[in-house]
């Protein structure tokens, strides 16, 4: 079929960047947590959400301004004291993405060494750590003296002003109740806001058409049938 759309769901990875955040009530306090930034009263902070809160963009944005190394939790499995020790000697910081899977005795040291070098650690998991299952007394109280901050999903105002800010990026206009229609019928994440506009963009351009609630409709459905 000529007009048969072929979702473009390859994106380009995000930028992550500072211009590119958008602020809204459930992520102020953790933005102001980031900006406040090396003054913090513990070694580590803790930032915590579900999946497509911006709780990732928050920790690029940090990782940029402290220059910090960016792992995962499951990185530091396997991982010896020797290891860990050459890790922290080499940077000022470091960022754990799903920190609740780092192995509790390598996060133990790991949160140490940071301490006695004057470096920082950057918790992102969907829960707090006191929500964690954590067996080594020492770690848990190590982690209950850090500060845990919470970032909340994308209200209707947020995803819109996203929604628009992708669209605007695109260079592309939406008719009348677009935004709002999209807003009632999305998966509620930063992320889906992405696929979502490059998909009304490509399907737009191939089919020649503008960008109406019922183009939306039909990419929304064809996103839910690729799923």
């Amino acid at each position: 079929m000529a007009n048969q759309l072929i979702l473009d769901l390859a994106l380009p990875p995000p930028t992550y960047a500072r211009e590119d955040f958008v602020l809204a009530d459930g992520n102020r306090e953790a933005l102001a947590w980031i900006d406040r930034w090396p003054d913090w009263p513990a070694p580590a902070l803790s930032l915590n959400g579900p999946s497509g809160c911006g709780k990732t963009h928050l920790g690029r944005i940090w990782a940029v301004r402290s220059h910090a190394v960016v792992m995962e939790g499951s990185d530091l499995v396997g991982k010896s004291v020797a290891d860990l020790t050459d890790l922290a000697a080499a940077t000022p910081a470091i960022l754990v993405e799903e920190a609740q899977r780092a192995p509790e005795r390598g996060l133990f040291h790991l949160y140490n060494l940071m301490r006695e070098r004057g470096g920082f650690l950057l918790l992102i998991s969907p829960e707090p750590p006191a929500r964690w299952s954590i067996v080594l007394p020492d770690l848990a109280s190590r982690l209950r003296a850090a500060p845990a901050v919470s970032v909340s999903p994308p209200d209707d105002e947020l995803l819109g002003s996203i929604i628009l800010k992708q669209l605007a990026d695109r260079q592309l206009h939406a008719g009348a109740g677009v935004v709002q229609y999209l807003v009632s019928h999305m998966e509620r994440s930063a992320e889906a806001a992405r696929h979502v506009v490059a998909a009304l963009d490509r399907r737009a351009l191939t089919e020649r058409r503008e960008i109406d609630r019922r183009l939306a409709a039909d990419v929304l459905a064809d996103l839910a049938g690729a799923s």
